[in-house]
């Protein structure tokens, strides 16, 4: 089985070299430019992120986009705000299974890492065996009456309508719905990623590109036995990227085609002449390959604007500033990857 699978991999990237064709699902697929750039991106966004944990003033690149724009890291574990999260939430305080679930949701649900600061700032060690929703909420009321922005805008975390006003305040009713239905649980003992993957979406304004966002944060603690390679689920962002990079005929095999990208990179990393080892030697897993066709759908509104995707977007919101604070780059001990780099 490793034989054949190897042997249509090899045949795929052939067909890219020699005709423009990969073949995924049974589809024939011709590759647009994009296709090309997503592996340049890749490797050129690795080096940047590489060159800043090294330390030193900048640019990191000569590429104008990237010193441009804000892009996310290639490997989404990387990111500031995962950093955040393992180092500083996940891995620190009770690590009780029901504990690390508590903290590791409450934290992603707001998905920013000032307002975690100021919860833990206000109410000490943030506990769900001592939970309280009026002291959280009193907290999070204060600083959104004052003015202060609550929610990263990476991506929408919908509210549930759970009979209180305010956004954040349905958002701690759902966490504790959750909590009291037995998820960290029923997510623990599921027998394979997309089962725990189930659990989450089974709960109110909580989507399938959500639970898989959810549960790929949870899959970061100790406790979680789950590869990234299990299942993946493509958000908005990764189908405008695909689009761009097959046309039209990737509708619907958009998970299919994420998993050819993270079964085929050596070859087409090669293929292209590009350098490429990872992070720390760990592979681009289906999360960091459909994090890449987001950010490849961004670099491709100005590198290819000729070059349709799905929502029509033609400018790249966010620009790059240089963060003040120094990188991080600690990930899960289960990795194996916290040794020298």
């Amino acid at each position: 089985m490793v034989m054949l699978v190897q042997e249509r991999s090899a045949r795929s990237v052939l067909d890219v070299h020699s005709s423009g064709v990969v073949r995924v699902a049974g589809r024939a697929l011709s590759v647009s430019p994009v296709f090309g750039t997503y592996w340049r991106f890749a490797a050129a966004r690795q080096q940047v992120y590489e060159a800043r944990l090294g330390g030193g003033p900048g640019p990191f690149t000569d590429d104008p986009i990237l010193q441009r724009h804000r892009f996310t890291n290639c490997f989404r574990a990387a990111d500031r705000v995962s950093q955040d999260l393992i180092g500083d939430v996940i891995y620190q305080g009770d690590q009780a299974w029901e504990e690390v679930f508590f903290r590791t949701l409450l934290f992603k649900i707001f998905n920013k890492t000032s307002t975690w600061q100021l919860l833990t700032g206000k109410l000490g060690e943030v506990r769900w065996d001592s939970y309280d929703y009026r002291a959280y909420d009193r907290v999070l009321s204060r600083a959104f009456t004052a003015g202060q922005r609550l929610y990263s805008a990476a991506y929408i975390v919908p509210p549930p309508q759970l009979g209180e006003h305010r956004k954040h305040q349905n958002h701690l009713r759902l966490l504790e719905m959750m909590m009291r239905a037995g998820a960290p649980r029923r997510v623990l003992s599921a027998p394979a990623m997309q089962d725990a993957y189930r659990v989450l979406l089974d709960f109110p304004a909580i989507g399938p590109f959500l639970a898989y966002q959810f549960v790929t944060d949870l899959n970061y603690a100790a406790e979680m036995p789950f590869s990234e390679m299990d299942f993946v689920v493509p958000g908005p962002g990764a189908r405008d990227g695909i689009r761009k990079c097959f046309g039209p005929a990737a509708d619907g095999i958009e998970a299919e085609i994420i998993r050819y990208m993270a079964d085929t990179q050596e070859e087409h990393f090669a293929r292209l002449g590009l350098a490429f080892a990872g992070l720390r030697g760990r592979r681009l897993q289906l999360i960091d390959c459909q994090n890449l066709f987001c950010e490849v759908d961004k670099y491709a509104r100005v590198a290819h604007p000729q070059i349709a995707g799905i929502s029509g977007r033609s400018r790249i919101k966010q620009t790059y500033r240089q963060h003040a604070a120094p990188m991080r780059a600690w990930f899960p001990p289960k990795w194996q990857l916290n040794g020298p780099a």
